[in-house]
């Protein structure tokens, strides 16, 4: 069966409230067969009218490099009567209202991006930007070697790059968004619809589906359509009250081929309840006798209605449709024949937001869910971070509390957690429950469709804990039992085997105190030649939870028993605040004068720390710490004696790290660790790549200069070069005590300078190479004026030799001077000032002048004898 998803026309009221209107990206065909003709971008707005496109931008990016290639202004154009707006080839048909040349719209990897009004437009050439972004569709295809995955990363957080296969169809194929369920949209690949509602059609199952259900009518029994895909049976269809979470009524039934299916049920046993829900078992109705209670099997398909007052149980809806929502009628039981219509293109089952409410069997006029799509894309003031290195990375559980205090067991909780630690897509995300007794699935639940947080944490738990997916109470096993996640684009479970191993991507084997079980088959399926975790009830005085500590997936030597913090940074170990690198020496030759000091809290234990040197092509020296503090806060790493902590022998060093063992193991800042602090100092571009995140510090050290050390501003951290290291001691910076005060005026020759503190320390750090930073600048005020910068104020100097460095730089004229070599300046409010003055003296003495040539004039030439007689009556005369 095929529905179009994109019809305009809406006959039921129903569908016409539409809860947001928006213009979204509605299909692409951005490859033809031979000369790609008719490409297009289809533009569709919600409310299904004409609106006005002004302040709309269409950009489209190329993935090698990231760039715009294409910018359209869609300004002084409107949709059309029906929504619809295309960009594409002129001999496309019908015609586009922008048309574009022959083979416009790239291929792939590549992307198309529609940004809203009140942004600042990115222009042709320009970097992939996410702010103002409305919608966006980030595309590659077979023939492109490439990937796209930082245009998704910036544009569509959480989901892959959609693959245009041109092997899809015969003929020609066009990427096509089609409402999958309740506000949720997905792209897939149809025959072109230029124009027109977008031709989505419905999945493949593996099992059996629920197509149709017919409600009221003058018929006692109306048919459930199904769909199946074998020979099955006996199959029962159980109806339940959902205010009594009992059966109300149940039919068995058999299929005999593969197809369409129907079964007559009691409509009037529906109307007659407030609130019922539709299940389909694989067993016999005997096995449901009426009244008895809900069943904990789990369906093939089922679905749920919201009554009128009242709402189904959680125990019911996620038994029935795990993480999914009832049905609800906003105007309640409809009079007269009505049908539930399966129109979303989800592919899972038990899921009644994938239905709507129909006038006509077999209308065709399913409609888009009217909320904007807009959770696929960003909309956002803030640019995305570079994404990290590495493509293995998935999402992992990162908490489990199993057993909560108290009889109810209505705190327990399983936190999914991404390591990007960003919002992302639980498409294809399965969370499956194992029973350690029997090593059998005792719950399966589809996270299709749901979003981590904006830090990366997703809650499945009892409703006690706020979770993003609620369980009923007392429903996560103590043990010996385990969890595991899976990626997967079915059920795990359907693989035939009690513990599937295709797609897993974590899994935490766990027993409680008492239990001597180990779970074999658990173990060696899900975590080999590892013992389970004990979550022990006795380890601290209230709760407990399983909370990984470590990123190594599938190893239980990653988590530790700590205090729960559902959805929160885990409670690990962790360094003391302020323990930093404090000083680099020996950066320029290394050998025996080469030092690392440290700065921390006074007598706090470096046990756990590790300090890594590294070098050129990859050389890499450890050093496990040991000791403490010293009680005037430093801690030095040196090869001479007085020192902590002896150096390892090091012929030259690019970057300092500072890490802690997250579980006090000898990894060495490996998968286990957190970074502390870092500090680069080489121009190597693969280090810099390497050491991408984490609290870390860029330095340019001056060759003839031999140490780097930490000074403080308004709170911020700046290093600067010094040829006077200070092991041991406070650092020297910058001071009042050695400065020079300087009135310059410089022109530089090249136009991308820039006009603040740090041009300035640029420019006058490569005329003297005295280890000049903005740090030394603090007490300079500067101005800029047609491309000429202004200078005046006190340079700070770390001692007197410096000091004299930046006099005899000044001196010698290396400076890019203005042709006044010595042009006074004075401060802006002064300047201000006199310009203010000048204006007003010009003014008084173009005032003055005209009070003198009125009165001249005046004098020159007196009121004759007939003005005098006619203003008589005005002014009379006193004798």
């Amino acid at each position: 069966m095929r529905f179009n998803q994109t019809i305009v026309l809406c006959v039921l009221c129903l569908c016409v409230q539409a809860l947001q209107a928006c213009l979204i990206i509605s299909e692409v065909n951005c490859d033809n067969p031979s000369l790609d003709t008719k490409e297009f971008v289809e533009l569709y707005y919600l409310g299904g009218s004409s609106i006005s496109l002004d302040g709309y931008t269409l950009v489209f990016y190329n993935g090698n490099g990231n760039r715009a290639y294409r910018v359209v202004d869609l300004s002084e154009h409107h949709t059309d009567e029906r929504g619809f707006f295309l960009v594409g080839s002129a001999e496309l048909r019908p015609q586009p209202a922008v048309s574009l040349p022959p083979n416009s719209i790239q291929n792939g990897p590549d992307a198309i991006a529609l940004y809203g009004p009140s942004w600042d437009p990115v222009a042709e050439g320009g970097n992939v930007s996410a702010v103002g972004l409305l919608d966006a569709i980030v595309y590659t295809s077979r023939k492109a070697p490439a990937n796209a995955d930082f245009l998704a990363w910036v544009l569509t957080p959480g989901f892959k790059p959609y693959l245009e296969d041109e092997q899809a169809l015969v003929g020609d194929e066009s990427i096509q968004r089609c409402w999958l369920s309740d506000n949720l949209y997905t792209f897939q690949n149809g025959s072109p619809t230029a124009g027109l509602p977008n031709d989505c059609s419905l999945p493949s199952f593996n099992s059996l589906r629920i197509n149709m259900i017919q409600l009221g009518g003058e018929k006692p029994a109306g048919p459930l359509e199904l769909s199946v895909d074998r020979e099955m049976g006996p199959l029962t269809v159980v109806v339940y009250d959902t205010q009594k979470d009992t059966v109300s009524a149940s039919m068995e039934f058999r299929t005999s081929k593969v197809g369409p299916a129907a079964v007559n049920i009691d409509t009037t046993a529906l109307s007659t309840l407030d609130g019922w829900a539709l299940a389909i078992y694989d067993g016999q109705v005997t096995d449901f006798p009426k009244d008895s209670p809900l069943s904990q099997l789990q369906p093939l398909d089922a679905f749920v209605y919201g009554g009128r007052t009242r709402t189904p149980s959680t125990n019911l809806t996620e038994t029935l449709i795990p993480g999914r929502k009832p049905f609800k009628l906003d105007s309640g039981f409809p009079e007269g024949d009505a049908y539930i219509m399966r129109c979303g293109v989800a592919h899972w089952t038990r899921d009644p937001g994938v239905f709507q409410l129909l006038a006509q069997k077999n209308s065709g006029l399913c409609t888009w869910y009217t909320t904007c799509p807009y959770n696929t894309a960003v909309n956002s003031t803030e640019e995305p971070f570079q994404p990290p290195s590495r493509n293995d990375t998935d999402f992992l559980i990162s908490e489990v509390n199993a057993d909560s205090p108290g009889a109810a067991e209505d705190e327990e909780f399983i936190e999914l957690w991404h390591p990007f630690g960003r919002r992302m897509s639980l498409d294809n995300i399965w969370l499956l429950l194992f029973n350690g007794n029997n090593g059998k699935v005792y719950k399966e639940i589809e996270l299709h469709g749901y979003y981590t947080d904006k830090h990366g944490y997703f809650l499945i738990g009892s409703d006690k804990v706020s979770p993003d997916l609620a369980l009923p109470a007392n429903t996560i096993q103590n043990g010996p039992d385990a969890i595991a996640i899976y990626r997967s684009s079915s059920p795990p479970s359907s693989e035939g085997t009690n513990i599937p191993k295709s797609g897993l991507l974590d899994a935490v084997v766990y027993r409680a105190r008492g239990s001597d079980k180990d779970s074999p088959d658990l173990i060696q399926a899900l975590t080999p030649a590892q013992l389970p975790l004990l979550e022990d009830s006795t380890a601290l005085p209230d709760d407990e939870s399983l909370s990984r500590c470590g990123l190594d997936k599938l190893s239980l030597n990653s988590f530790r028993v700590a205090s729960p913090t559902p959805k929160k940074k885990n409670d690990c170990p962790h360094p003391p605040e302020g323990l930093l690198i404090n000083e680099v020496g020996g950066v320029s030759g290394a050998g025996s004068s080469l030092f690392v000091e440290l700065i921390g809290p006074p007598s706090h234990d470096l046990q756990g720390l590790n300090l890594v040197l590294l070098g050129k092509e990859g050389a890499r020296h450890d050093v496990l710490l040991s000791g403490s503090i010293r009680e005037n806060g430093f801690y030095l790493l040196k090869n001479e004696s007085g020192a902590d902590q002896l150096l390892p022998e090091v012929s030259s060093i690019g970057a300092v790290l500072l890490c802690i063992e997250l579980f006090g193991e000898v990894s060495m800042c490996g998968s286990n660790s957190q970074v502390q602090d870092l500090l680069i100092f080489s121009d190597d571009q693969r280090l810099r790549h390497n050491l991408h995140g984490g609290t870390q510090q860029h330095v340019h050290p001056v060759p003839s200069f031999d140490s780097l050390s930490r000074c403080s501003t308004n709170g911020s951290a700046v290093w600067i070069s010094s040829n006077l290291p200070t092991p041991l001691q406070q650092n020297l910076c910058p001071s009042s005590a050695y400065s020079n005060h300087i009135e310059l005026c410089l022109q530089p020759e090249h136009k991308q300078f820039d006009c603040n503190e740090e041009g300035f320390a640029t420019l006058l750090e490569q005329s003297c190479h005295c280890g000049i930073s903005s740090l030394h600048l603090k007490g300079v005020n500067l101005t800029c004026v047609s491309e000429k910068l202004y200078i005046e104020g006190s340079v700070l100097a770390l001692s007197e030799q410096q000091r004299e460095h930046v006099v005899q730089t000044l001196q010698s004229k290396q400076l890019p001077s203005c042709s006044t070599i010595h042009e006074r300046i004075y401060s802006k409010d002064s300047s201000v000032g006199l310009q203010v003055g000048l204006v007003l003296m010009v003014v008084f003495l173009f005032a003055l002048g005209g009070a003198i040539f009125f009165y001249l004039y005046k004098k020159r030439h007196p009121q004759d004898y007939y003005s005098m007689e006619l203003n008589e009556h005005e002014s009379p005369i006193e004798l």
